[in-house]
Order: structure tokens, then C-alpha cells, then sequence
């Protein structure tokens, strides 16, 4: 196999799309086609930033505010990318991440109702012109993915929200892939989880023939 360049996939979807098991179908995926890399996740990928996304999903008596939310989602971010996402990347290590910058566009933005104005500010302090090279985004009915999320147990402070809330995230998980098509794959996460895999797994293939790697 060629010299690697590292590269940044990240995995997008609402609440249970499969996340962990199509993160996990492509960590072997990886490690199969002798890929090195990284697996990480947000909010968190760092001790700092685990205790931030502890902030974020912990329910609690005292509301948090939108504002608060969007500026915790971006601290841990900005903890996350200068220790661990682009040392990595720059030692020619992939980086697989499960969610980034797109969720907070989808829930900050979109569902929250925050001005995406503040939110692409926020971004460009932060990482600059950093984006994930590949965008799988896991699609499915919200009613589809809350039904799997409740079968989790004890629901997070996000998995409580109404459901026209998960409407609008979905909604906007789509807006921003079709507004990058090149970036973005939407996966049918509504399929049998052999089909999904198998459409992930087709994806990969391409995204590393282009990446100019052999699996």
C-alpha cells in the first residue's frame, strides 16, 4: 500500500440511527484494509472535552441555555481538534469521528433555532477551514430512531426532547448534505443493518480508491 495522507471521516444521524454499530462496522472495515487511524467522537475525544459532553447530555434541574449549549459544544470542539484530531492528521493518521461540526449545524442550528450566522462564526474560530474529507450521514424516520433509542434504557438530555425537535434535525441533516453532495453520503439507516453496512462499506471503497489507498 502507498504513502497515506490523513484523512477525516466523520458519521453523522439523530437519535437511533445505529451510530455505534455502523462506528464499530467501520473500524474493522479499516483496520481490515490496514488503514491507520484514530476512532474519536463529540462532544468529547479528549478527558477535557469528556467532561464537557458530560455538561451537554447529563438532565439536570438548572435549564441550559441554547447559547451556553452552542458555546460548551464549540469549547470541547476547539480541546478536541488541537489535541487529538490534527496531530493526527498531520502523522498521516485517518481520523474516524462520530459526529462533528454537521450535528451542531443539525441541532444547535436547526432544532435549537440558532442563528447559523453565530454558528459559522463559531466554526471559523475554532477549526478554519477543517472539515471532514467524507460525511456519512445515517438517514431514518425520526419515529424509527426513537423507537430504537428508547429501547436504550435511561434517555440523555437530547434523547428527551419533543419530537418536532428531532423533525427539525433531521430536516436539517438533509439540508446540509444536499448542499454538499460531494462531501455527504446519505446511508437508508431505516434498512436491515446488513444493508446498511454493505452501503457503507461500497462507500468506503470508493472513498479510498479516490484517497489513492488500497483496501
Amino acid at each position: 500500500m502507498g504513502e497515506l495522507r490523513g484523512r477525516f471521516i466523520s458519521l453523522e444521524g439523530g437519535e437511533g440511527v445505529g451510530k455505534s454499530s455502523n462506528i464499530a462496522f467501520i473500524v474493522d472495515w479499516l483496520t481490515d484494509a490496514g488503514i491507520p487511524f484514530i476512532q474519536t467522537r463529540e462532544p468529547g475525544g479528549t478527558p477535557l472535552a469528556e467532561e464537557v459532553r458530560e455538561l451537554l447530555l447529563r438532565p439536570r434541574d438548572e435549564g441550559m441555555t441554547e447559547l451556553s449549549e452552542l458555546l460548551l459544544v464549540f469549547a470541547a470542539r476547539a480541546q478536541h481538534l488541537h489535541t487529538k484530531i490534527e496531530p493526527a492528521l498531520a502523522a498521516g493518521t485517518w481520523v474516524l469521528c462520530d459526529r462533528f461540526t454537521d450535528a451542531t449545524f443539525a441541532y444547535q442550528g436547526y432544532g435549537r433555532g440558532l442563528s447559523r450566522d453565530t454558528i459559522e462564526q463559531l466554526q471559523q474560530m475554532v477549526q478554519g477551514a477543517r472539515r471532514p474529507d467524507l460525511t456519512l450521514l445515517l438517514d431514518a424516520p425520526v419515529e424509527v430512531g426513537m423507537a430504537r433509542a428508547g429501547e436504550r434504557g435511561e434517555l440523555d438530555r437530547f434523547e428527551q426532547e419533543q419530537h418536532s425537535f428531532f423533525e427539525r434535525v433531521r430536516a436539517g441533516y438533509l439540508a446540509l448534505a444536499e448542499a454538499d453532495p460531494q462531501r455527504f453520503s446519505i446511508i437508508d439507516a431505516s434498512q436491515p443493518l446488513a444493508d446498511v453496512q454493505r452501503d457503507i462499506g461500497q462507500v468506503l471503497q470508493r472513498f479510498v480508491d479516490g484517497s489513492g489507498a488500497s483496501a
